[in-house]
């Protein structure tokens, strides 16, 4: 059955692709850093400290989280992921982004070729609602459409 979640547009875009979810903060330096090196080049997520995540492949999926925690580098993180195309397709938050995450993704929207599409206070409903795996809609007006079980 699916559901339908409205949000407010901070980056717009149209997505389709399957979500990848985190009940916590997301920390965009921790995930996306390697050893040796800033970014690691496949998009695996590297941060130990989100058990959700650590692992997982991240591009091309609407990543759905709370919030972005860590340093003021992560907009920047976020801009060098989606332009080596290893960053999410959309960025979807329960509550209000954080300067962090609307810095990279307004970055990605005007200099990459990869915009990362961002809609915010989707509210706490749609984060316990949403699974990974689901198949995920977004629309330019902030609608968000997940398919869930």
């Amino acid at each position: 059955m699916a559901r339908t979640f409205n949000g407010r547009v901070v980056v717009p875009g149209r997505v389709d692709g399957e979500a990848l979810v985190t009940h916590t903060g997301f920390n965009t330096l921790a995930s996306l850093k390697t050893a040796g090196s800033f970014l690691n080049k496949k998009g695996v997520i590297q941060d130990h400290n989100n058990p959700e995540l650590y692992g997982k492949l991240m591009p091309g999926k609407v990543l759905c989280l709370p919030e972005t925690i860590g340093s003021t580098t992560g907009g920047m993180v976020l801009y060098c992921a989606a332009s080596m195309g290893v960053g999410p397709a959309c960025m979807l938050f329960s509550k209000k982004a954080d300067t962090r995450a609307v810095a990279g993704a307004v970055l990605t929207y005007n200099w990459s070729g990869h915009p990362i599409v961002l809609i915010d206070e989707l509210g706490d409903e749609f984060l316990e609602y949403v699974k990974e795996g689901n198949h995920v809609s977004v629309c330019e007006d902030g609608k968000v459409e997940v398919e869930g079980d």
